[in-house]
């Protein structure tokens, strides 16, 4: 099962790094509909690690939403408002359409998330050794 957390977080960290690549680039609409793109892919294989980690640890959890509040009641995660909201900002990317709502999001992505997925890699990366 440990090759299995070290797989899944190195999955994670790739995208997180490619997410962080677009971010660092995306000057117009199109670079910024690309990082919308990738948080939705890196937020996806965020949740999974979490949820390979978890089990690992016997915790179980099916939805991104299970995982977010486990990790949350074991301390990985300190700001579950924040993951909730990332949760439902990478729903909303997935599913619908808006250009002020992307914007927003993208924002958000730029200034809050992909820092919180950082300091998340960072914790995982110390409890999977």
């Amino acid at each position: 099962m440990k090759e299995e957390v070290k797989y899944s977080l190195n999955k994670f960290k790739d995208a997180l790094a490619k997410l962080n690549e677009g971010i660092a680039i995306a000057k117009d609409e199109l670079g910024k509909d690309g990082v919308l793109q990738r948080f939705e892919f890196t937020f996806e294989l965020f949740w999974k690690c979490l949820k390979v980690f978890l089990e690992n640890e016997g915790i179980q959890c099916s939805t991104p939403k299970e995982c977010l509040k486990s990790a949350f009641k074991i301390g990985i995660i300190k700001d579950e408002e924040i993951f909730l909201d990332m949760l439902e900002d990478r729903n909303k990317t997935s599913h619908t359409y808006n250009k002020l709502e992307s914007e927003k999001i993208f924002k958000r992505v730029r200034t809050k998330y992909a820092t919180k997925l950082e300091g998340i890699k960072q914790i995982l990366e110390k409890k999977i050794v």
